[in-house]
């Protein structure tokens, strides 16, 4: 056996042993936490649902394919190739769409050919931008403008990179 597989286990056996000495009443205090997470859970919700309705509204209205083959000329000169251009525009929407196309394109093109590592590069280097800041500023007040050009720049700028890599390596 691992030993590794035991460390998250322990941790919480040494927690219960810990509240039971400063006798915290443990379901207590986990009801209250629960409580406390059910007004987050409404205030993020429209946030979630406009992102997942949005990124499907993109997807379904032709847009994504329009601007993935507009962009083609662009990705090229770049270096990304342009068969993985709809993943390099769906993943900062959605997670679960970019991970069904990366596997259509390991599927079409093979594991170990060039585009097929590109795609895992723009998968793994990018984050889903818009679902996180739905997630993270739901509930702030500030402008978002900067933080997501700053997020969707270096997920572009590590996709660059990563494609040269792949074609250097």
């Amino acid at each position: 056996m691992k030993y590794a597989a035991l460390i998250i286990p322990l941790l919480f056996a040494a927690l219960f042993v810990y509240a039971l000495i400063r006798k915290v009443r443990l379901y207590d205090c986990f009801t209250e936490g629960v409580k406390g997470a059910i007004p987050l859970v409404v205030s993020l919700f429209p946030y979630l649902v406009s992102v997942l309705i949005l990124s499907e509204l993109f997807e379904q209205s032709g847009l994504s394919a329009r601007l993935t083959q507009g962009l083609a000329p662009v990705f090229r000169f770049l270096g990304i190739p342009p068969e993985i251009g709809k993943l390099v525009l769906l993943k900062p929407f959605s997670g679960s769409g970019s991970t069904a196309l990366l596997s259509e394109i390991l599927s079409a093109y093979g594991a170990d050919s060039y585009i097929a590592r590109c795609a895992c590069v723009a998968y793994g280097s990018s984050e889903t931008v818009f679902f996180i800041s739905a997630v993270y500023f739901a509930g702030s007040r500030k402008n978002l403008t900067k933080p997501v050009l700053i997020a969707l720049f270096s997920n572009f700028a590590s996709l660059i990179l990563g494609c040269l890599f792949c074609r250097i390596l």
